[in-house]
């Protein structure tokens, strides 16, 4: 079922109840760093700002999620899209990481009770080990960008995520899997933000159990 995409209660029951039966799966990761990110609900504003996304007011209630653009002077993957999120530190679970990270980067500070669910975990081509959670963000909460990790702070509206246009795979001479990228209003953003996306679609709004840990990261994701 599509669910109405107005950021209320009715869709947090809707993707809370996708969550919960989703089974997740999770990789060892031998030889290979933590991270964990958090994919954040909020409702839509003007900081859509990518992809000439336009913003009208009276969308204001409608559902959106929150995808940075890295800053340019990180020393690993300046400039590319991602979300909120980074390194698990010593004696922190990842869920922990994921909203220390998202009230460090974007200055929204939520505890546990905020947390909807997680998706798969994702191996990056740069040495990764990423685990999603999604978070229930709230309504009208101020974002304010750590200049020394984003440049900017997009929220894309979830109705993004139900084209059907998407996903675009692109083949690669290295891989016997595609590369998945997601359309971005006349842009696009790739894997691994664009896989946790398109997951995110799947699982928790239309309730379907895919996969995508095995699709590609384009070139440039992988230093």
């Amino acid at each position: 079922m599509t669910p109405q995409l107005s950021f209320d209660q009715s869709l947090r029951d809707h993707i809370s109840h996708n969550l919960k039966k989703h089974r997740v799966q999770t990789l060892d990761g031998d030889g290979q760093r933590r991270a964990a990110i958090a994919f954040t609900l909020v409702n839509a504003s003007e900081q859509a700002n990518i992809g000439n996304l336009s913003f009208d007011e009276s969308r204001r209630d409608e559902a959106a999620y929150i995808l940075t653009t890295r800053a340019a002077g990180l020393s690993s993957h300046a400039g590319q899209r991602a979300y909120p999120g980074g390194r698990i530190d010593a004696g922190e679970s990842a869920q922990q990481a994921a909203l220390r990270e998202l009230a460090e980067e974007v200055g929204l500070a939520l505890d546990r009770h905020s947390v909807l669910g997680r998706l798969d975990d994702y191996a990056t081509r740069s040495g990764f080990v990423i685990s999603p959670f999604v978070v229930w963000g709230g309504m009208d909460v101020d974002l304010v960008a750590n200049p020394g990790e984003v440049e900017l702070i997009h929220r894309v509206p979830l109705r993004e995520l139900l084209r059907e246009d998407l996903p675009l795979l692109d083949s690669i001479d290295e891989s016997p899997h595609p590369v998945l990228r997601m359309p971005l209003g006349d842009d696009w953003f790739a894997a691994p933000s664009a896989a946790i996306a398109y997951q995110f679609r799947e699982v928790a709004l239309l309730g379907r159990c895919t996969r995508v840990a095995h699709y590609e990261q384009p070139y440039f994701a992988w230093q």
